[in-house]
C-alpha cells in the first residue's frame, strides 16, 4: 500500500507547476500579481480514496486562514490524509501537508510535510526566500528559480491557469522543487470530459502530468487529472495506475468556494 497510496494523495499535486507564459507575470514588479477566480479562504475539498470498489481513504485540502509570512499575506494550506478505521489495520496513513501561498502572487514562502505511513516516517520542512532564490530546508539550503512551488502550492496555482486555449496533445514545461532539487515536468492536455462523482456530475478539463526520471514519480503517463471547466478548476477526480490496478481519488464533498461551480450539471 506503501507504494502507490502516497502518490495519488499527494504526488498528483506535483503537476502543472509557474509557467511565465501562462501565468503572464509582470517581470518589472518586486513580486508578481495573479488574478486568482479559483480559490479564497474557508475553501474545503473532500475526496474519497477507491482502490477498485473499496474506500481505502479519505483527503481533505482547506483554507482556514490568512497569515504574514515575510511581511507579506499567505493563504494557510492544510492537506490531510487517512486511511478509513477499516483499512487501517492493512496499511494506516495520516499524513498532512502544510504550505503558505504568497496571495497576491500564488506562489511559496514555507512548506511542511508529515508522513506517517504503516511504520514508515518523514518529516520535512522548506522555507523559500523568495526574494534571494534560496530554499532552507531541513537538510540545507538550496538555490531555487523565482516562483519555484512545493507540490501543495502548484497545485493551488495550476487552477489560477487560462487552459481555454490549448489544444489536445499540447504540452507545458514547467519545474517544481523536492527534497533538494528542481525537477523538471511536463504537463499534457487531454481535452474535455464531463464524470460522475459522488459531488454530482462535472465538465472536466483533463490534464496528464509527464514526469521524467527523478521527483516522486519515475515513469510516464500514470496520472490523469479532471479539473471542473470553470473559473474555479476544481479537482473533480484522479486516477492513477498502479502495477496492481488503478486507484481513484474523488470529490465527495466541497464547501466555501469562490462562488458557484458553472460545470456542475
Amino acid at each position: 500500500m506503501k507504494k502507490f497510496l502516497f502518490p495519488i494523495l499527494s504526488g498528483c499535486l506535483i503537476f502543472l507547476l509557474v509557467s511565465g507564459k501562462l501565468l503572464g507575470q509582470n517581470s518589472g514588479a518586486n513580486f508578481r500579481k495573479i488574478e486568482n477566480k479559483a480559490f479564497k479562504v474557508g475553501e474545503k475539498l473532500t475526496f474519497d480514496v477507491k482502490y477498485g470498489f473499496v474506500t481505502a481513504g479519505v483527503a481533505t485540502m482547506r483554507i482556514p486562514e490568512i497569515k504574514k509570512i515575510t511581511g507579506r499575506d499567505t493563504y494557510k494550506v492544510i492537506f490531510e490524509v487517512n486511511s478509513v478505521p477499516n483499512f487501517d489495520w492493512i496499511y494506516k496513513v495520516r499524513d498532512r501537508y502544510e504550505t503558505y501561498i504568497d496571495v497576491e502572487g500564488i506562489f511559496p514562502w514555507r512548506f511542511e510535510q508529515h508522513i506517517r505511513e504503516g511504520n514508515y516516517s518523514r518529516d520535512f520542512s522548506a522555507f523559500f526566500d523568495q526574494r534571494k532564490g534560496k530554499a532552507k530546508t531541513s537538510g540545507g539550503s538550496y538555490d531555487i528559480p523565482k516562483y519555484v512551488n512545493d507540490i501543495i502550492s502548484a497545485f493551488y496555482l495550476a487552477r489560477t491557469f487560462n487552459y481555454s486555449k490549448m489544444k489536445t496533445g499540447d504540452k507545458v514545461h514547467l519545474q517544481n522543487f523536492y527534497k533538494d532539487k528542481v525537477y523538471d515536468l511536463d504537463v499534457r492536455f487531454l481535452g474535455k470530459e464531463r464524470i460522475t462523482v459522488g459531488a454530482g456530475t462535472f465538465d472536466c478539463l483533463m490534464v496528464e502530468p509527464l514526469v521524467q526520471e527523478g521527483g516522486l514519480f519515475k515513469s510516464e503517463g500514470t496520472i490523469v487529472i479532471w479539473l471542473s471547466d470553470d473559473d474555479l478548476k476544481v479537482p473533480v477526480k484522479v486516477k492513477t495506475k498502479v502495477i496492481v490496478g488503478a486507484i481513484d481519488a474523488e470529490l465527495s464533498a466541497f464547501e466555501g468556494l469562490n462562488g458557484k461551480i458553472q460545470a456542475k450539471k
